[in-house]
C-alpha cells in the first residue's frame, strides 16, 4: 500500500464511508478504488484514468486532488510520456528509408485519376461525332439507292411515274430510318474505401482512399479519452470526452496524409471519417484501449 493510498484510505474510514458507499457517491467501481488505496494502477484500464479516478476519491472524501497531486506526483504514473506503438515506428521508419517510393504511391493515383477523366471525356466525344456522322450519311444513302432501282429503258410516262414514286420513298425512308439521340453518360465518381490494412494486438491500420477530404469526428458514447494527431506529431487535440459534458471533437486533416488515434476507452468511443463509422478490426471488449493509424491515400 502506498502513502497516498493510505491518506485517501484514512480519509474515507474518518467520514465513515464504505467502499460500497464510496462507489455509489463517485460512480468508480469497487475494485479501481480499493486498487487506489493498495497503489495497484496496473488494474486500471488506462493511465489517464489514474489521475480522474484519484481526484475523484479525493473530492469525494474532502481533500484537496491538487495538493495530492503535487505532493505524491512520484507515486502517480504520467498519462502524457507514453511512446507510439511499435508498430507505428516501423511504419515511419520504412518511410524514411524510401521516399522516393514514397513520393511515387502519393502521384500515382492522381495520374490514374486524370487518365480516367481524359478517357471518359474521348469517349463522349466519340459517341457525338458518330451519332452526328449517322444523321448526315442516312439520306445520302437512300438516295443511292433509289438511283440504282432505276429502269434501264423507260417511257416518258414511266419516267413521270417513277421520279414521282422514287422521290415519295425516298423521303418517306430517310423519315422513318432516323435514328433516336444517343443518351450521354457520365463517369461515376468513385466511392470512398476505408479498409484494414494489417492489425496486431491492440494496434489497426487503416487505409483510406478514393476521397479528397479526411475528417476525423470521435463521439463519447460514456466516458472516454482520446487524441489525434497528424504524421508529423501535431496534436489536434487531446482530452476527455464525457456525454454528460463535451460529446464529439473534429479534426480535419485533408492536408495530411496519416492520422495517429489513441482511444482510452473504446467500448464508449466512436470514430467517423468524412462521416464514415469506422468498424474496429479489434474488438472494443477484448481490447479496450486502442491506437489506430489511417493513412490517407490522396
Amino acid at each position: 500500500m502506498t502513502e497516498l493510498g493510505n491518506i485517501l484510505k484514512e480519509a474515507r474510514e474518518a467520514k465513515g464511508l464504505s467502499l460500497d458507499e464510496l462507489q455509489s457517491i463517485t460512480k468508480i467501481q469497487k475494485r479501481y478504488l480499493l486498487g487506489i488505496e493498495e497503489g495497484n494502477y496496473s488494474m486500471m484500464p488506462g493511465k489517464f484514468y489514474v489521475r480522474a479516478f484519484i481526484k475523484q476519491y479525493a473530492e469525494a472524501v474532502g481533500l484537496d486532488p491538487e495538493q495530492l497531486f503535487e505532493q505524491h506526483k512520484n507515486e502517480i504514473p504520467s498519462t502524457y510520456n507514453e511512446e507510439l506503438p511499435e508498430q507505428l515506428s516501423r511504419v515511419q521508419s520504412r518511410k524514411s528509408i524510401s521516399p522516393e517510393t514514397s513520393k511515387i504511391l502519393d502521384v500515382l493515383p492522381k495520374i490514374l485519376f486524370g487518365i480516367f477523366i481524359i478517357g471518359a471525356i474521348a469517349l463522349v466525344w466519340y459517341l457525338i461525332v458518330e451519332y452526328a456522322g449517322d444523321e448526315t450519311k442516312d439520306p445520302v444513302t437512300t438516295g443511292k439507292q433509289t438511283r440504282v432501282e432505276e429502269p434501264a429503258e423507260i417511257t416518258d410516262e414511266d419516267d413521270q411515274t417513277d421520279d414521282s414514286g422514287s422521290e415519295g420513298t425516298g423521303e418517306d425512308e430517310g423519315a422513318s430510318e432516323e435514328e433516336p439521340a444517343e443518351e450521354e453518360t457520365e463517369p461515376e465518381t468513385p466511392q470512398q474505401e476505408l479498409t484494414v490494412a494489417s492489425n496486431s494486438g491492440s494496434n489497426t491500420v487503416y487505409e483510406l482512399k478514393n476521397t479528397d477530404k479526411f475528417v476525423v469526428k470521435v463521439v463519447s458514447l460514456g466516458r472516454t479519452w482520446v487524441s489525434v494527431k497528424n504524421g508529423a506529431g501535431k496534436t489536434y487535440f487531446g482530452e476527455e470526452l464525457n456525454k454528460d459534458a463535451k460529446v464529439s471533437e473534429t479534426a480535419d486533416l485533408t492536408n495530411d496524409t496519416q492520422a495517429l488515434i489513441k482511444v482510452g476507452f473504446a467500448p464508449d468511443t466512436e470514430i467517423y471519417v468524412n462521416d464514415q463509422k469506422l468498424e474496429y478490426a479489434i474488438s472494443p471488449s477484448n481490447a479496450t484501449t486502442q491506437n489506430i493509424t489511417i493513412n490517407f491515400v490522396k
